[in-house]
């Protein structure tokens, strides 16, 4: 097994040819056929990432790697990453693309195919070397699709050693690889998140998840819930913009409760059996890892309550919303709490004291089309995506419905103790040289106009 030194001193050599002769042409075409080969692969690399990280459901799996790949390939196109990017005539700035280096991506368990997918493909579009970490658990996938990635770059007349990653990973070895590249791109825990951003490099890496779902009096509860029940159940929970509560008007509550069991939900409310599940899931205060990614039927048998066949999420009333309840927590499975609400203010402070749990600076996902309401929840929840009337777990890292940026990764800012409060992409593994011209026809402003 190579050291790391020596990966990082074959990505530099392979970066430094890379952008000595690579067009926007080829790292177009390169970063697309990465794409694509996720993309024709789908169904293998599903299955893969299900039998080596035994999370997540095979069916959505799929449709995560045909849907990231055609969307992250998509949003791409026509951007310009190499050479000359932009030109003001009327500042005089003239803008150019420059490559940051080696970059080094911890990549999670939870999504073994496409964030190393994702990550390569933003590494190569900026003419950089990337050397993937991956987590033990997901090693296998990793090497197969470095291996098919290999195939691609060499098909291009690019060096192989562009993209590489740690066989036999571990914690120590990734924070010397974070140690050692130019700049870090970390997907996982917040452990490995905050080594990232003590690793005395630029960093990017992610927030918590715990997504506050809020549902306003002015919708089709019919048309919102099987969103929600989809976007819950998606991959069994494991994404991180996944929908983790609803939070409803206390005229609507029982009405929507019916309509999620209509829709395949259990309710669950007797105080003993929401101890039950709250002891299943939570073990000394953290999220039980067996349960991780399980699906609904799973995690009712693990906690000794019998709902029926084809249950898809369970539906739980906590005690409180905030502190005083587990449930207010992240939950890495198919289990929603619910809340209710009596005026718009409340429903943004159940909103936020469970983000103050765990979450802050991820996302809320709103159902309602009441502009003065959802752009209230913008300016008073600690988020940095407000999405609108979508299913969150799958619309949130981008869609063809909407127009956040497509990525796997996704910065939380200050909240999250996060670099960034957008989308990650492409954009952020490059430097940009600014070449400032005199402006023509500058004119001083007085002091009276100024003052």
């Amino acid at each position: 097994m190579e050291t790391i030194k020596e990966l990082v001193e074959k990505a530099r050599a392979a970066q430094k040819e890379f952008e000595g002769f690579a067009t926007q042409e080829l790292v177009d075409k390169i970063a697309t056929e990465f794409a694509k080969a996720i993309y024709d692969n789908a169904e293998p690399f599903a299955k893969m990432a299900v039998e080596e990280s035994r999370m997540g459901r095979y069916e959505d799996k799929v449709k995560k790697n045909r849907g990231k790949a055609k969307i992250i390939a998509n949003s791409l196109k026509g951007k310009i990453s190499v050479g000359v990017i932009s030109r003001n005539e009327e500042t005089g700035i003239t803008e150019v693309a420059r490559p940051m280096g080696v970059i080094a991506a911890i990549t999670p368990c939870t999504n073994p195919i496409v964030t190393p997918m994702c990550n390569a493909m933003f590494a190569i579009k900026g003419r950089n070397a990337i050397i993937i970490a991956p987590h033990p658990r997901s090693k296998k996938c990793t090497r197969v699709i470095v291996d098919m990635f290999h195939e691609i770059l060499r098909k291009n007349g690019a060096p192989e050693d562009l993209i590489q990653f740690v066989e036999e990973p571990s914690t120590d070895l990734s924070a010397e690889l974070m140690a050692s590249c130019d700049a870090v791109v970390a997907t996982g825990g917040m452990a490995m998140v905050k080594a990232a951003y003590s690793s005395g490099k630029p960093a990017y890496g992610v927030g918590a998840g715990n997504v506050q779902c809020i549902i306003d009096r002015d919708v089709d509860f019919d048309e919102v819930v099987p969103k929600i029940i989809e976007g819950r159940a998606f991959d069994n929970g494991i994404i991180c913009s996944g929908e983790q509560t609803i939070i409803v008007h206390e005229d609507d509550y029982d009405k929507v409760i019916k309509t999620f069991e209509k829709n395949g939900a259990y309710y669950i409310e007797d105080k003993d059996t929401v101890a039950k599940l709250r002891n299943t899931l939570f073990v000394n205060g953290a999220m039980n890892k067996f349960c991780v990614g399980q699906d609904a039927l799973k995690i009712a048998e693990m906690a000794g309550i019998e709902v029926p066949a084809g249950t898809k999420v369970i539906l739980v009333k906590p005690e409180t919303c905030g502190k005083g309840d587990l449930f207010s927590e992240e939950k890495m499975c198919p289990v929603i709490s619910t809340y209710k609400w009596k005026t718009w203010d409340e429903a943004l402070a159940i909103a936020q004291a469970n983000l103050d749990v765990k979450g802050r600076g991820h996302s809320t996902s709103i159902h309602s089309n009441n502009k003065e309401h959802i752009e209230e929840a913008a300016n008073k929840l600690t988020v940095c995506r407000v999405l609108v009337n979508q299913v969150c777990s799958t619309s949130n890292g981008g869609s063809f419905f909407n127009g956040l940026t497509p990525t796997t990764t996704l910065g939380c800012g200050s909240w999250g103790n996060n670099s960034i409060s957008e989308n990650f992409s492409y954009k952020h593994l490059i430097n940009i040289t600014r070449i400032g011209y005199p402006i023509k026809n500058a004119k001083v402003p007085t002091d009276e106009e100024v003052f």
